[in-house]
């Protein structure tokens, strides 16, 4: 398992620095005022984010927080949808990188 586990980090890894290096990119040049490097690992962590974890990770307070994932979907890097009471914002690049079938 753990050979197995060490190969898959091998094949995934360069992919998800290439794509945090690419979002970073993209908000330097979309939401300029916006782009924090931890805001950007954040969104790297898993591929969706609350507003509590921004808020949690010591970001933003909560209006703030829910202001900068609006912005990181107006500028293509989140989706929002809501589920039940709350609001998700999808990575769809993080999740598509997660679930891709050519990491053989």
């Amino acid at each position: 398992m753990v050979k197995v586990q060490t190969t898959l980090d091998q094949m995934v890894r360069p992919k998800l620095e290439n794509h945090e290096q690419r979002t970073t990119e993209q908000v330097r040049e979309g939401a300029p005022r916006l782009y924090s490097r931890e805001l950007v690992e954040l969104v790297f962590t898993q591929p969706y984010c609350r507003i509590s974890n921004v808020v949690d990770a010591g970001i933003a307070r909560r209006q703030a927080a829910s202001e900068y994932l609006k912005k990181l979907c107006a500028i293509g890097i989140l989706s929002e949808m809501k589920v039940g009471r709350e609001k998700l914002f999808v990575h769809p690049r993080l999740l598509k990188l997660l679930t891709a079938d050519d990491r053989t």
